[in-house]
């Protein structure tokens, strides 16, 4: 995927996160900025977390320990960009939210788009 791809592909992340932060109670995104930096430091988390402990830990792997891990990324991360607020609740609900949106809208994994498999 070339350089605009990856763009595009924080960008809409950047308006999910915008509209989680509108639905979900107890999560806040203070403005598009702070919702496309909040999608960086979500990949760049979740690429840490997956280098340390495997693919099936990081927010883009599945079942409960992926959703806990989603939600643990996206409370760390209010500490990392400012606008941002989460409570332990307001984590696990965006979490949830945004794993419903990702099943209707693929947003992928931003840190792996680039690898294709042919």
């Amino acid at each position: 995927m070339h350089f605009l791809g990856h763009v595009v592909r924080f960008i809409v992340s950047a308006i999910v996160l915008m509209i989680v932060g509108y639905l979900v109670p107890h999560f806040t995104v203070g403005g598009f900025w702070s919702a496309l930096m909040l999608a960086l430091v979500i990949a760049v988390l979740g690429w840490i977390i997956e280098a340390i402990f495997g693919k099936n830990v990081t927010p883009f792997g599945r079942g409960i320990v992926g959703f806990l891990c989603s939600a643990l990324v996206i409370w760390l991360a209010q500490f990392v960009v400012s606008g941002v607020t989460a409570s332990i609740l307001g984590a696990l609900l965006a979490a949830l939210v945004i794993g419903i949106i990702d099943l209707f809208i693929p947003i992928g994994n931003p840190y792996k788009a680039g690898k294709r498999h042919h």
